[in-house]
């Protein structure tokens, strides 16, 4: 090997090949000829091999229309060619062509440089006797449906060694830092001298990648050919032709020298292309000078196509793998999340499945600003760091590094836990990710001679002059992990995707519940405006319909309450059943309990039970309570001995029919004029519910008969007894109950306070202290000596329970109020007690009263 000299950067360095102007070399191979020319068909440059490939003299044909020098077909046919010419790197074949008369008979390949027709000649082969396909066919053949690349690639070069004729072949695939590796080799001698090595991308020069990449083929018949020069040597311009597309183009003396101390004679590349990029090459070397014809190398070409389809295919067949791979993922994570969990116990849930498509050590999820780890992972700083490091890139797609250390600034604690990670950005703002990492990896790379190539000065002045050893070199490689493959990028990328679609499925349902939410909260306030102005309204009619019939304003205050509470009783049925339909026999039931008292016993209630809508309720709630409001003041209840049988049945329609039967009361009289009671009891059903009222006054009592119409009714099989009657406590008289005694009352409604105070005075109260907040109640509890208490559950913004167990602790009973249609919650929360539901009467704050202890 040479001896490594000593040279400063500023006078060679690796980039000097890279500079090389291998396309403006002046000079084709000896194997072929070349002509130049001009739109009007001038020829302008030949090759000096001319006269020897095709017959004629360079300085007959420079300067003369090539009509003039060329048989009249050959020149149509040149002609037809370069009107086919169509993208800027086209080239047409024309194969077995007589350029001279009595000359050999040559192919031909067109293409444009600059404003020129570049024309290149070989003769044909004849020694050949058979057709290249016929040859290349069944090599083309052992090529397709491989489920391996080193299958494909081994059974490729043996095919194309085949059909070349070269010594070795060796397929050789860019790696992402345009190194080079041998992943298939076949040689005649049957030895494997450059498999598996590496080789650096400085072997291969920028433009030397940028040619493959534009001329598939590039063929070297002897490195020891001093090719022939191109007359003149400049064009109009000054500059030396172009030869980028040239396929007999003359080697740089770089690469020469490279091939001789690999010692190769012959080579022949053939560009391996994926979606039009440089995948590979088929590297072609003999120990002597070899060529092949160009029709041969026209077939070998379509090889290559070949070959780049069946990888194309295996890719596909991988990358589909992968996208099934994902799907069951995306599948079981959907199920996961379908099942109300959260997207961080989901990802963790499928790690171990995740961990079959993208093989990994540790798994890292930041999420919402919450961070979750597991396996071979960084501590939590040096993960945030990481993420810091991120943000501050474009974290719109996956990033991958096997060199973590190289690619962020990473800590030795971090470095020596992992050395890979696969970043998966999962949002936009703010930015999380799931990250995966690999621990570091020692790993031995092979390479084909010393991969830090010796710069030495050598025949080709400051060029940089190729290395001579290509013995296998190790080399240990610490700090990395094993390297992400395509299909693992794919598979996190599509997991980016489905997190993605996660992300807006969940921001799309939140805006359509949002949406919602706010429809409905739409839609209650205005059902609760309206039903807030019906019961204003209502109230307007009672009142003023109540004060019409009424005989005294005592007599109007106790039928106006009465009405009122039966309403309050029908609603707080509703409310108990969330105002689905409840049973009529209960209503019945309400309202004798209400009004009938001791007397109830006295009522039989008898046939089925129905559910009555909510709508059919309040109507009949009002109806019921008039009939036997009346019963218990002029009727059968108004004696020791009357009795009322209420029989329920369904008609043959499917209605309900109610008849109310009074017996063995009073003399009945029929009303001389009609009230609003007994527009109540004759008019609503009709009315509201399209039904039916009847009522007659029969000198044996009230009989009374009310139709329900179908659409109010289910019936409920299950009953159909008559109903029991409930216990009544027995009244107790007013003036007795608070007699005397200083009572509270904790309300924030002045108005209801104020009612409560007159009912409270009423029971014989002689003083009342209204608090409206609890603050107020408590110190007013530490000022008076209270004998009881009556006690708002709401208090606007606050509820009364301090002083619910202040007053427990004290000994002093009270009694809660709430306008909620339910009270276990509260009987649970509160210390025991009584609890009347708002709106409460004359009837139900006593009954509470008389339930706590006697008052002091």
């Amino acid at each position: 090997m040479t001896t490594a000299i000593p040279v400063t950067p500023q006078t060679v360095d690796l980039t000097n090949c890279d500079r090389e102007p291998i396309h403006q070399l002046g000079r084709v191979q000896s194997y072929g000829a070349l002509l130049a020319l001009s739109r009007d068909m001038v020829c302008r440059h030949a090759s000096a091999s001319l006269p020897a490939i095709v017959g004629l003299d360079v300085a007959d044909v420079i300067g003369q229309r090539i009509d003039t020098v060329i048989t009249t077909d050959a020149f149509n046919q040149l002609g037809t060619a370069i009107a086919r010419l169509g993208p800027p790197d086209a080239t047409v074949r024309l194969f077995d062509i007589g350029l001279i008369a009595g000359r050999s008979r040559m192919d031909v390949s067109v293409h444009q440089s600059g404003d020129l027709f570049v024309i290149e000649c070989e003769p044909v082969n004849a020694a050949r006797h058979t057709d290249v396909m016929s040859e290349v066919f069944p090599h083309i053949a052992r090529i397709e449906d491989h489920t391996d690349l080193a299958d494909l690639a081994r059974d490729a070069a043996a095919g194309l060694r085949a059909i070349s004729g070269f010594d070795s072949v060796m397929v050789y695939q860019f790696q992402p830092d345009q190194s080079g590796r041998v992943v298939a080799e076949d040689r005649e001698d049957g030895q494997h001298r450059y498999l598996g090595l590496n080789f650096p991308a400085s072997d291969i020069p920028v433009q030397a990648r940028a040619l493959y990449a534009r001329s598939l083929l590039r063929m070297i018949a002897d490195v020891n050919d001093a090719g022939a020069s191109i007359l003149p040597d400049r064009t109009e311009g000054g500059a030396p032709l172009d030869l980028s597309l040239s396929v007999t183009r003359a080697v740089s003396p770089i690469h020469i020298e490279y091939l001789r101390n690999m010692g190769v004679q012959a080579s022949m590349s053939v560009s391996i292309m994926r979606f039009g990029k440089l995948w590979g090459l088929f590297a072609c070397h003999s120990d002597g000078p070899h060529y092949v014809d160009y029709q041969t190398r026209t077939a070998i070409e379509m090889f290559a196509h070949l070959f780049s389809y069946e990888l194309s295919r295996l890719e596909d067949a991988a990358r589909t793998q992968t996208k099934d791979h994902m799907q069951r993922v995306q599948a079981q994570m959907m199920a996961h999340l379908a099942n109300d969990t959260s997207l961080t116990d989901s990802l963790i849930a499928i790690s171990h499945d995740l961990a079959k498509v993208i093989a990994h050590d540790g798994l890292a999820i930041y999420h919402e600003q919450r961070l979750h780890l597991t396996g071979d992972v960084p501590s939590e700083s040096d993960f945030m760091a990481l993420v810091d490091a991120m943000d501050a890139g474009d974290a719109t797609s996956v990033i991958a590094t096997s060199n973590m250390p190289e690619t962020f600034t990473a800590s030795q604690d971090m470095a020596r836990v992992c050395a890979g990670l696969i970043a998966i950005p999962i949002s936009r703002q703010p930015k999380d990710y799931v990250v995966l990492f690999r621990k570091p990896v020692l790993s031995e790379q092979k390479w084909a001679g010393n991969p830090d190539k010796p710069v030495t000065v050598g025949p080709n002045g400051t060029r940089l002059t190729p290395r001579e050893s290509f013995a296998a070199w190790s080399v240990t490689v610490a700090g990395r992990s094993a390297p992400w493959s395509d299909q693992d990028i794919l598979a996190a990328t599509m997991l980016r995707t489905i997190m993605l679609e996660i992300f807006l499925k969940i921001t799309d349902a939140i805006s359509e519940q949002r949406r919602r939410g706010q429809e409905q909260q739409e839609l209650l306030i205005a059902e609760l405006n309206h039903r807030v102005r019906n019961i204003l309204n209502l109230m307007r009619g009672l009142i003023g319909q109540t004060q019409g019939s009424a005989e005294s304003v005592l007599d109007f205050g106790q039928r106006l309450e009465g009405r009122i509470q039966s309403l309050a009783r029908a609603h707080d049925l509703l409310t108990k059943d969330q105002w689905a339909p409840s049973p009529i026999k209960e209503l019945i039931r309400l309202e004798l309990d209400a009004y009938a008292g001791d007397r109830q016993d006295r009522v039989q209630v008898s046939g089925p039970d129905v559910m009555i809508s909510p709508t059919a309720h309040t109507v009949l709630a009002l109806v019921l309570h008039e009939m036997a409001t009346n019963a218990v003041k002029y009727g059968a209840l108004s004696n020791a001995v009357g009795r009322i049988d209420l029989t329920l049945s369904l008609d043959p329609a499917g209605g309900l029919i109610l008849r109310w039967a009074e017996r063995a009361g009073p003399p009945v009289m029929a009303p001389t004029r009609r009230g609003f009671g007994t527009t109540i009891i004759t008019k609503s059903l009709p009315h509201e519910l399209q039904g039916e009222a009847t009522i007659s006054y029969g000198t044996t009592g009230v009989v009374a008969q009310f139709r329900v119409p179908p659409r109010f009714i289910k019936f409920d099989a299950s009953a159909g007894t008559a109903s029991p009657p409930v216990p009544v406590a027995p009244p107790v008289p007013e003036g007795v109950l608070l007699a005397g005694a200083t009572v509270l009352v904790v309300e924030d409604s002045l108005i209801i306070a104020m009612d409560a105070e007159a009912h409270l005075q009423d029971m014989g109260a002689s003083d009342v202290v209204i608090a409206a907040n609890v603050t107020t109640a408590l110190a007013q509890i530490k000022t008076h000596d209270f004998a009881f208490a009556l006690l708002d559950v709401n208090l606007g913004n606050e509820q009364s329970l301090p002083v619910a167990e202040a007053l427990h602790a004290l000994g002093i009973p009270f009694v809660l109020a709430t306008g909620y249609g339910g009270s276990a919650d509260i009987a649970a929360t509160y210390p025991a007690c009584p609890i009347v539901q708002k709106p409460y009467g004359r009837r139900e704050l006593p009954a509470a009263i008389a339930q706590v202890s006697s008052p002091r």
